[in-house]
């Protein structure tokens, strides 16, 4: 069989030539059309908000939807975003010259701190109106604050961190009371804890950011002008309402770790990225002298949580002495930086400028850009406009930017939900796996593209890579639709011809026995899939060519079995004569028809084995498919192997208890040819009923004649009746047999008496024993001495059959006595009958004139009745009326016809003078006399008492209404 491997690979190599008109011999391509019907969203769209100050903007704060902003000197706005049609305005209260220098909101929008160019600082809390002034923050410029996001709550702070312009840090707390609110001061405790310094000596805190880490430990962040501290320490559990003075305290005789650059802004800013449902921010962005250091949070590292920390330096068009940053947000893979005049967006992960956004001149320079950490909104504001920008599908090119920095997985991340590019990135890692001679991980990535089929099977076929081949083909078929049978095909075959040349090539070489193992289990997994099962079944015959066409015998039976195709196993075994192997797929599989296939070749090496077999199955083998086999085998066997034939067949006849016909006339045979004791036994158990007889009584009888059983043949002869038959084979073999038979027909008596004299005439001609023929007299009582006399030769005397005579005699005598005594006997019983009748004839009742009808209660003299010897006495015709309807039918239409002949041969009242020989006449004449027919009337009528007798027994189940006349009757009482 010429290799499909070849062949395939030359169809490819001509698919390459016609590449441009894109036509597809194996798997077909269907690419993606990347089409936007509309303009797409820019990630950053600003919006104006419709507002319009009454003073200038000082300062600008916003976080979970609360939006505070200081307008002049005095006036302080506060806007709940969700209902932005319900401003609340709060006046300072200040008389002096203080400006709103800087103001701080927490994370839940509930406290605001708001600090004064005259080094004094106020507080806010959302649920109050009134602002009050914080006495123990008094002489200090804050600079910066770190909320405590994890025990603050909206009338409580919690331990937070404050940041002056001198650089000391504070630790403080503030607090407000449910009943009365500021009826006690609000600042509970404000106490240094730290002092930043730079190379000249105390700097102002920039920023302060508290993060809480695993197993208890604290992160704080605090920048500088030009430096970014870390202070890292754990807070015994239970003791974070005590605040971070401990942590502090470490660091109180060195300095803590932190980074340092040489330019300096004059400020510096640094802005945290939180991803939603998360508590802890995942990167930061520094904005300093130099330009902006980013990269993530890694919270399990010991001493620092900056980790893939990056630096973006400034552009040449960003001069720190003229135009230098005013703000930074971070967003999740951007950073904004606010300038005068513009906002940037920059890439965190390439660096690029990918967005620069140009405001008016008529709106001012831009003052200040901050982020609402909760619903990720920047807000930016000059000194009469406030702008909003929404960030919208911030990562809808992201894997673009992966896939160019070859982190494929992280760039599938990003377009797992846009087919298009995903396609283009898996291209990109496959072709960047090939070439850096990755090719089984490449194979995998080119299986899950949409690139043409030819192209990269032929890359691989060119590389000589036949197991990355294999690889691609496995995921290409993984991958294919149900309804794409053709290809299915295409590629199970390809890959059955690459596994048996690669297997070929294995197992010639020693040295690679385990990756021969290896190849050849997935191999085996590969034939056994269930999603190849159904392709791999419809085209067995092309796999089994193949199998073949390599020599493989292991694996063609390995698939024969997962195919089910139990026949060709077995035939394998067979033809290699592992018969015992054959019967063991038989006996596992328990498939009937394979038995009945296989069975003749199996019997004629291993009998007992396949007879056991037989026997496990049971009732689910039809025992007459199988006599062929054994009828084959027992022709060439010795008798010790048809044994195994009889044990089958006696299982089936007395386990199974099989009735069929030919099971029974084929165990016959087998007794008959080598278990003749046997034979005589089964037939006497199967009976003599020859309806309940299920062996075939001709070929029985036809076959033991033929092998010369004659004690089967008159069992048989008996059984069908031919009892003549039955006697006279006997009579060759035993006279008392024959005796046996004679006495079956016991309903005929002269054909028992001839079978006798069958008996007789043999003892007496053939046998010649007197005494014997003597004895069957006695045997049998239909046998008289004169009915065996005439066998016996003229010269025997009578002596020896002189008591005989006499016996018979005597018989005969007694016989004689018997029938006078029984005449007698009959005269002495026909004369008593004679007197009885006469007797009967004159017997009478008296009727007393007072007598009435038992049926109808009326004097009984008035008309014609009858009187029973029980007393009762009925009128004619109430007696008709009961007896009529409990006749039988024939008795019914019998008692009319009477009726009707006698009122045919009644008189009229006047013919008493007609002559007296009338009834001769009549009679005469062959008619009934009318007293005959009143007679016969009386015998249907009068046979016995209505009330008395058998009539009356018998209407005991009878209901006394009548069935169908009880409707009537119900309605007849109503």
């Amino acid at each position: 069989m010429a290799s499909i491997l070849d062949e395939y690979e030359d169809s490819l190599h001509r698919s390459v030539s016609v590449q441009q008109s894109r036509a597809s011999v194996g798997i077909p391509h269907s690419g993606y059309v990347n089409a936007r019907l509309e303009k797409e969203t820019p990630i950053f769209n600003k919006q104006r908000i419709d507002f319009a100050p009454p003073e200038k903007i000082n300062s600008l704060v916003v976080s979970s939807n609360q939006l505070c902003m200081s307008l002049g000197k005095d006036t302080l706005l506060r806007i709940d975003l969700g209902k932005p049609d319900e401003p609340n305005q709060v006046e300072l209260g200040r008389k002096d010259e203080a400006k709103v220098y800087k103001m701080f909101l927490d994370h839940t929008g509930s406290h605001l701190l708001i600090a004064l160019n005259t080094s004094e600082c106020l507080y806010l809390n959302r649920s109050v109106q009134k602002v009050r002034a914080l006495s123990r923050w008094k002489g200090h410029l804050i600079e910066s604050v770190g909320w405590n996001k994890f025990l603050g709550s909206e009338t409580n702070t919690g331990p937070i961190l404050v940041g002056t312009s001198q650089g000391q840090i504070y630790e403080a707390e503030i607090s407000v009371s449910e009943g009365s609110l500021f009826s006690t001061n609000p600042d509970q405790y404000f106490r240094q804890v730290y002092t930043l310094e730079e190379e000249s000596g105390p700097a102002p805190v920039c920023c302060l950011e508290i993060e809480r880490g695993i197993e208890g430990k604290f992160f704080i962040i605090a920048t500088t002008r030009k430096r970014l501290f870390q202070f890292v320490g754990k807070v015994p559990e239970g003791t974070e309402q005590q605040g971070f003075s401990s942590i502090f305290a470490v660091h109180a005789d060195h300095l803590p770790s932190f980074r340092e650059f040489p330019a300096n802004l004059g400020f510096s800013e640094i802005a945290f990225y939180t991803p939603k449902l998360r508590s802890n921010p995942r990167s930061f962005a520094w904005m300093m002298g130099n330009g902006v250091l980013y990269g993530t949070l890694d919270y399990s590292r010991p001493d620092s949580i900056l980790s893939d920390e990056r630096v973006w330096v400034y552009p040449s068009d960003i001069d720190i002495a003229v135009n230098k940053p005013i703000s930074i947000v971070l967003t999740q893979f951007h950073f904004l930086l606010l300038l005068p005049d513009r906002v940037k967006a920059v890439c965190t992960l390439n660096g690029q400028v990918v967005f620069q956004d140009l405001f008016l001149e008529k709106f001012g320079l831009l003052t200040r850009m901050i982020k609402d950490p909760t619903v990720q909104q920047i807000w930016i504001h000059t000194e009469k406009v406030v702008f909003r920008y929404h960030v919208q599908r911030e990562s809808r090119d992201v894997w673009k930017m992966y896939m160019n920095m070859n982190k494929f997985d992280l760039a599938k991340e990003y377009c797992k939900d846009r087919p298009e590019c995903l396609d283009i990135v898996l291209a990109k890692e496959a072709e960047h796996c090939f070439q850096n001679k990755r090719y089984l991980d490449s194979a995998k990535c080119y299986a899950l593209t949409q690139n043409y089929f030819e192209e990269i099977a032929l890359k691989f076929i060119e590389a000589k890579q036949e197991e990355a081949l294999m690889e691609f083909l496995i995921k290409k078929l993984s991958n294919l639709k149900p309804s794409e049978k053709t290809q299915t095909t295409l590629l199970t075959t390809w890959l059955t011809e690459l596994y048996l040349n690669w297997l070929g090539i294995l197992q010639g070489d020693p040295s690679q026995r385990n990756l021969y193992l290896d190849t050849r289990e997935k191999f085996r997994t590969f034939l056994s899939s269930p999603k190849n099962k159904d392709c791999l079944f419809n085209n067995r015959a092309s796999i089994y060519e193949l199998l073949a066409s390599h020599g493989d015998t292991e694996h063609m039976v390995y698939f024969a079995v997962i195919m089910q195709d139990y026949e060709r196993v077995v035939a394998h075994h067979c033809q290699h004569d592992e018969y015992d192997e054959a019967l063991n797929v038989l006996s596992r599989h328990r498939d009937e028809k394979l038995f009945y296939k296989f069975s003749p070749v199996l019997i004629q090496h291993i009998p007992k084995k396949v007879v056991d077999a037989w026997i496990s199955m049971g009732s689910r083998l039809d025992a007459r498919n199988l006599i062929p086999a054994l009828v084959n085998y027992s022709q060439s066997a010795s008798t010790q192997q048809i044994n195994e034939a009889i044990r089958y067949m006696e299982f089936c006849v007395y386990q199974l208890e099989e009735t069929q016909q030919a099971i029974h006339n084929y165990l016959l045979s087998l007794y008959a040819l080598c278990r003749p004791d046997s034979l005589l036994s089964y037939l006497e158990q199967a009976g003599t009923n020859p309806n309940r007889i299920h062996y075939d009584l001709k070929y029985a009888l036809r076959l033991c004649a033929e092998h010369g059983h004659h004690h089967a043949c008159v069992h048989i002869y008996k059984v069908m009746e031919l009892y003549e038959e039955a006697v006279d084979l006997a009579l060759q073999v035993d006279v008392d047999l024959a005796k046996s038979c004679a006495d079956l027909p016991e309903d005929d008596e002269e054909l028992r008496k001839k079978l006798w004299l069958k008996i007789a005439r043999h003892v007496v001609q053939e046998e010649k024993d007197v005494k014997k023929a003597m004895a069957c007299l006695s045997s049998c009582a239909l046998l008289k001495i004169e009915d065996v006399l005439p066998f016996f030769p003229d010269f025997v005397t009578i002596d020896h059959f002189k008591e005989a005579i006499c016996n018979s005699l005597e018989d005969y005598n007694k016989h004689i006595e018997e029938l006078k005594r029984e005449m007698e006997e009959a005269t002495q019983s026909a004369k008593r009958i004679r007197e009885d009748i006469q007797e009967m004839r004159n017997k009478y009742g008296s009727v007393e004139p007072q007598e009435k009808c038992a049926a109808c209660d009326f004097p009984l003299l008035n008309r014609p009745f009858y009187l029973f010897l029980c007393g009762h006495m009925f009128h004619y015709d109430c007696l008709l009326q009961a007896v009529f309807p409990n006749l039988p039918a024939y008795k019914q239409a019998k008692l009319e016809d009477l009726q009707k002949k006698l009122a045919a041969t009644s008189q009229p009242s006047k013919s008493h003078h007609r002559p007296k020989d009338t009834d001769t006449i009549s009679l005469g004449k062959g008619q009934q006399s009318r007293e005959q027919i009143k007679a016969d009337i009386d015998d249907i009528v009068a046979a016995e008492c209505v009330y008395c007798g058998e009539l009356m027994i018998r209407s005991i189940d009878k209901p006394f209404i009548d069935p169908q006349k009880y409707e009537e009757e119900m309605q007849s009482w109503l």
